[in-house]
């Protein structure tokens, strides 16, 4: 007996017909979906209804050859999925929608993105995240922050700060991002991610120029001097180890987008740059779609 190991093969013929006009109206097949064994669906209980819902699709082919067809996948002509191994991750399939990024984009009216501010702890990350967010939403633009030390209250609460763990924790930020941006809304992460290295791997995640990252680059002296968590003093006394700008490097972007820098010794005020970034959006077409 043929056996149908998965609906997405039939996926088409179970499409609800669409009139003219544009309203779908619903076949329902008569009779009880049964037949289940070991988790499969047998083919003999689904032929009949297949045919119907078929006879039902102008243009279809309707005729137990083609529902054996599109439900064997060992049939002549048909293909079977094709499994990936990702990581330690197994056996996987990618499964496509038929609403993407760029229909959520038109819904939200303007383009997915991460924008990654990046600096050293003290220089106004946060706060700039939250001017950024703030005003973008007074817009009319729809934003999420991944903050730090936010994001290391749950989802990475299992990281320390060792080497290790801290380019885990940057990765971890990196996906999550990508599919905020590919759910159409402007991400924002502020994190120190001291290094370029793993400033890049975010960057490589997504396919296209929808990664901006953003200097705050703010000298030490003025960090060390704000000090906002006392963390500054905690590693200059020693009970800090690998502190990033203590005795840990950042690593300065190269390449970034947006470079934000204290003009004639003063930094601008968190809405001065959140404008800035904002500007920068609006020239390259974020803020529509």
């Amino acid at each position: 007996m043929v056996e149908c190991h998965s609906l997405r093969c039939c996926g088409d013929m179970f499409a609800p017909p669409t009139t003219k006009l544009g309203f779908r109206h619903a076949v329902v097949p008569v009779g009880r979906w049964g037949g289940r064994r070991g988790g499969r669906l047998e083919l003999s209980v689904l032929r009949p209804s297949l045919l119907r819902i078929q006879a039902a699709l102008p243009g279809q082919e309707s005729s137990p050859e083609s529902a054996k067809r599109c439900c064997d996948s060992s049939a002549p002509g048909t293909s079977s999925y094709v499994l990936s191994t990702v990581g330690k991750s197994t056996n996987i399939l990618w499964h496509d929608c038929p609403v993407g990024k760029l229909e959520r984009q038109k819904l939200l009216r303007q383009k997915g993105c991460v924008i990654w501010i990046t600096g050293l702890s003290g220089s106004g990350k946060s706060t700039l995240a939250c001017a950024l967010s703030r005003e973008l939403h007074y817009g009319g633009h729809l934003t999420y922050i991944l903050d730090g030390d936010n994001v290391r209250h749950g989802l990475n609460q299992d990281l320390s700060f060792n080497g290790e763990d801290r380019a885990e924790n940057i990765r971890r930020v990196g996906e999550v991002a990508k599919l905020f941006a590919d759910a159409g809304l402007i991400c924002i992460a502020s994190l120190i991610s001291p290094y370029r290295k793993e400033r890049d791997a975010c960057r490589a995640m997504l396919s296209d120029s929808s990664f901006i990252e953003v200097f705050l680059d703010i000298p030490l002296e003025v960090c060390e001097a704000r000090d906002p968590k006392g963390l500054y003093k905690l590693a200059r006394a020693g009970k800090i180890k690998g502190f990033t700008g203590v005795d840990d490097p950042y690593e300065s972007p190269l390449e970034c987008e947006i470079v934000i820098q204290q003009i004639d010794g003063k930094c601008p005020t968190p809405k001065a740059m959140a404008e800035q970034i904002i500007s920068f959006l609006d020239k390259n077409g974020f803020l529509q779609a």
